[in-house]
């Protein structure tokens, strides 16, 4: 396995690095600020994005800094997903990198798709648009009313009537949908009962302005409505879109579901490492400058070896990370299951530690808005929900790692 960087990667990590010191640093926490400034967080219709964000995207955008993340070298950068893994890193130390750089959750996800899967007509309906930055996305997965880790468990409907596709159900903590400018829905839903349990369900474009489509609410995390994105609840009440709005097809939801996840993990991972980089330092920095019993707080209560476990931590998640990247670039994500689903555990929980031992080392200040751990911390809890439970993933490592043992149970049935 060769990880080293690319010309390529090496050119857009010094942009990159360049533009987050020189314009996204200075504004950072104030953008934090002023997206959280708001009378009634949960009224979804008065959030906006302030206005000097858009003009940081017109400015990546000019610079080439745009949708590294599609390996389309016709489309965007063309790097492939061990050139992409430290890119993402490094936005992973900013809340709004990614989306200065159109390379924000859950929209790569959603462009991925669509690339990949879409239609000529949906790519030039939808596609284009969110690739110049000009729409968001959302993607519905999730119900409130069945365990969502078991996918096949989705009761929301996507039923064929005529030329028309009927969709009815619930959908809840759909990422991105609180936005102004979110303007498409994927919808996972099930389209035949009868089919087998991963040919049940579809994945379908839903307009954002679709009749029947009614958000009913924005849902809070830790506390806080993650403006001007958001995690919403969703209902379906007979909306009706035109049956060429599925993604290739009735029934081939899960195989869109498979090709979508690999990357993405990639994505998601290597954002948490930039992130787990950034509470260190900033544990680090708060150590030295702060003294308690007349040495720095670093000096203190195991603080430096925590600090060396961490850094052993980092290391061991960001080489298990580019493993798999590599893995799916030269053999595909479905036979880098395991992999990308042990980084799915490991990364978030590594994140997990670093923020909470560097809130520790803030005393009062980690928990409020003066720093971004209270806010990174929620994002690290999250994703050990969002991308599936952990124990999910366990089993996953688990089976697949018990199947090279299937010839010993074979031989004692026998």
């Amino acid at each position: 396995m060769d990880f080293q960087h690319s010309a390529q990667t090496q050119d857009y990590l010094k942009r990159i690095r360049a533009f987050m010191k020189e314009h996204i640093e200075p504004v950072e926490h104030q953008a934090y600020l002023d997206m959280l400034a708001k009378k009634n967080a949960g009224d979804w219709k008065q959030w906006e994005v302030p206005a000097y964000v858009d003009e940081l995207k017109a400015k990546a955008k000019a610079e080439g800094l745009w949708n590294l993340f599609l390996p389309d070298s016709n489309l965007a950068a063309g790097l492939n997903n061990v050139e992409y893994a430290p890119l993402a890193e490094e936005m992973g130390k900013s809340f709004i990198a990614p989306v200065v750089f159109n390379c924000n959750a859950p929209d790569t996800g959603n462009m991925e798709v669509l690339w990949k899967y879409g239609s000529d007509e949906q790519k030039q309906q939808w596609l284009e648009p969110l690739m110049a930055g000009e729409i968001r996305s959302a993607f519905c997965m999730t119900e409130p009313d069945v365990a969502s880790s078991d996918a096949t468990n989705m009761q929301a409907t996507a039923v064929v009537d005529g030329d028309e596709i009927v969709l009815n159900g619930k959908k809840w903590y759909a990422t991105g949908i609180g936005h102004p400018d979110c303007k498409i829905l994927i919808v996972m839903a099930q389209t035949d009962a009868e089919a087998d349990r991963h040919h049940r369900h579809s994945m379908v474009l839903v307009p954002m302005d679709t009749a029947g489509v009614e958000l009913k609410r924005m849902l809070p995390v830790f506390g806080e409505y993650d403006e001007p994105f958001g995690h919403g609840e969703v209902h379906f009440n007979n909306a009706r879109v035109p049956v060429s709005n599925f993604i290739v097809g009735p029934g081939k939801g899960f195989e869109i579901a498979q090709g979508r996840l690999g990357p993405g993990r990639i994505h998601h991972c290597m954002r948490c490492l930039g992130a787990a980089e950034q509470a260190l330092k900033l544990m680090i920095e708060r150590g030295m400058q702060r003294v308690a019993f007349g040495k720095p707080v670093i000096h203190l209560g195991g603080n430096r070896e925590k600090i060396a476990d961490f850094r052993m931590a980092i290391e061991q998640a960001r080489l298990l990370t580019l493993a798999a990247a590599w893995k799916i670039d030269q053999v595909g994500g479905l036979a880098a299951l395991t992999e990308v689903s042990a980084i799915k555990v490991v990364v978030p929980n590594v994140l997990q530690q670093v923020i909470d031992e560097a809130i520790q080392m803030h005393g009062a200040a980690g928990l409020s808005h003066d720093t971004p751990l209270a806010a990174m911390y929620a994002y690290a809890r999250t994703l050990r929900i969002a991308d599936g439970p952990d124990a999910v993933h366990r089993g996953m490592v688990a089976r697949l790692e018990l199947a090279k043992y299937r010839h010993l149970a074979q031989k004692k049935s026998t």
